[in-house]
């Protein structure tokens, strides 16, 4: 509990007054509270509207119920108007069930009968400023989350978003499973959390699990949670993303990269809300929106059995689909504002604008790591140069599609495995080493490139090349 908590104490008696003043002084420490006083109710309430003036609002009032003039109930209503955090705790020498249930109604944080036990006192006071802290930053949380994932912050006015943001406003009140489909980098988590936030479940948990980072056995475990002993180094239980979810939102991003013994579970949960945990005999039971999302056609996944149809039929309820950066240009000048003034407000740097010929260069890019990578790619003071390139005739590379330097000539009977380091290894050597631009490039996702670095055992290098094996990046 932080120091200097503001204790109004309102009553006409004198001695009463006093007695309560010194009771909390000498149980928490002189410089425990702020303690004010009132004799009656017209005095607390000037005494609320200039600490909330001060922006130092009472945080406890105790008020005695019955006193001349304006009583307990009556200042605790306009209190609440002054300063809705304000807890209320009321004194009353009149301790029948009516006046308890009258004053707990009208919102009163609890009551104390007259004369007061103070280490009553103490305890429903700590109590009350407990109650008026978790309120307070219940409150901050909610204008973050608001702030930062409610849909109308999510930026966009072109037309295509503007059908993303009515998909949100119908779907965000219904109890729907939904899949959001797009390329990698065009903001489906933000979408999922714009979901969440403005459904009627925006006060429970938000719980996002990327799954393409995840090896099978991992992802089961952290889908479900296990049991101590489960398996080697499960040294004590643990509960998984479902039971973290439970009364809010659970999203699966990349979903398509679930094995399909995990699906299976999956799709159980999906049909009785019940489910184990790994090395469990116990069913748990949870209450839990899934919203999944994929960058990859699931309907090509189910036809070369990779996804199972059960689920995918389970999982695509409705859809939403972001669409990519390219195909929503005019949008283009609004990110880059909101980007520039993001990253100059992080720096302490102004800036003014950008050229007219800096901003058609963003919006001539094809940007295939989208959103995600026109934000990593913009800086205060420079333009890499492929945005340069966008603008200028084609080259002779693409007018000879294969010629280009650095292309990666694969020989009849190369397998699909050693295509796909070898095409990885090469991306990673263009971009200098970039895990971020090479993931835009490869069309994928940073977590999956990052997983396929690790199978293959390469090595991103800062000096243009992609050494083999050694450890990979953490970023």
């Amino acid at each position: 509990m932080s120091a200097k908590k503001t204790i109004l104490i309102v009553d006409d008696e004198e001695n009463t007054l006093r007695g309560l003043k010194q009771g909390l002084a000498s149980a928490e420490g002189p410089s425990a509270y702020r303690i004010l006083t009132a004799d009656r109710a017209e005095k607390a309430v000037e005494a609320l509207q200039q600490h909330s003036a001060d922006g130092n609002p009472v945080d406890v009032m105790l008020t005695d119920l019955r006193m001349p003039g304006m009583d307990g109930l009556e200042l605790m209503q306009i209190a609440r108007k002054i300063s809705p955090q304000t807890q209320t705790i009321m004194l009353t020498a009149y301790g029948t069930v009516e006046n308890a249930v009258e004053a707990m109604k009208r919102g009163a944080f609890n009551y104390l009968m007259k004369p007061v036990n103070l280490d009553n006192l103490e305890l429903l006071v700590r109590q009350a400023i407990e109650a008026r802290e978790l309120q307070t930053e219940n409150i901050e949380l909610r204008r973050r989350l608001e702030e930062k994932y409610g849909f109308e912050k999510i930026l966009g006015g072109s037309a295509p978003m503007q059908r993303v943001f009515e998909s949100i406003r119908q779907l965000a009140p219904t109890k729907a499973n939904v899949l959001i489909l797009g390329e990698s980098g065009t903001g489906k988590e933000l979408i999922a959390n714009a979901i969440h936030a403005n459904s009627p479940r925006r006060a429970g948990p938000f719980v996002p699990v990327h799954c393409a980072s995840l090896a099978k056995t991992l992802l089961e475990s952290e889908l479900f949670g296990h049991e101590r002993g489960a398996f080697t180094g499960a040294v004590a239980s643990k509960p998984g993303k479902l039971e973290r979810a439970d009364g809010g939102t659970l999203f699966l991003d990349e979903i398509s990269e679930i094995d399909l013994d995990v699906q299976v579970k999956l799709l159980r949960v999906l049909e009785t809300w019940q489910f184990e945990r790994v090395g469990g005999l116990k069913p748990i039971k949870v209450d839990v929106r899934l919203i999944a999302a994929t960058n990859r056609d699931l309907g090509e996944q189910v036809k070369a059995r990779a996804f199972r149809e059960d689920l995918y039929y389970r999982l695509n309820v409705v859809s939403i689909t972001v669409p990519p950066l390219r195909e929503r240009r005019d949008d283009i000048p609004i990110l880059v504002e909101a980007f520039m003034a993001e990253f100059a407000a992080a720096n302490r740097k102004k800036v003014s604008g950008i050229a007219p010929e800096a901003l058609d260069a963003l919006t001539a890019y094809e940007w295939p790591g989208n959103v995600r990578e026109l934000r990593n790619e913009i800086t205060l003071d420079m333009l890499p140069a492929q945005f340069k390139a966008a603008r200028a005739a084609p080259s002779a590379a693409a007018e000879a599609p294969g010629a280009a330097s650095g292309s990666v000539l694969l020989p009849p009977g190369t397998s699909l495995q050693e295509a796909e380091r070898l095409l990885i290894d090469e991306t990673l050597r263009k971009t200098g080493g970039n895990v971020s631009q090479a993931a835009a490039l490869l069309g994928i996702s940073r977590r999956t490139l990052h997983r396929k670095i690790n199978e293959f055992g390469i090595r991103p290098g800062r000096d243009g090349a992609a050494a083999r094996g050694g450890r990979p990046p953490s970023s």
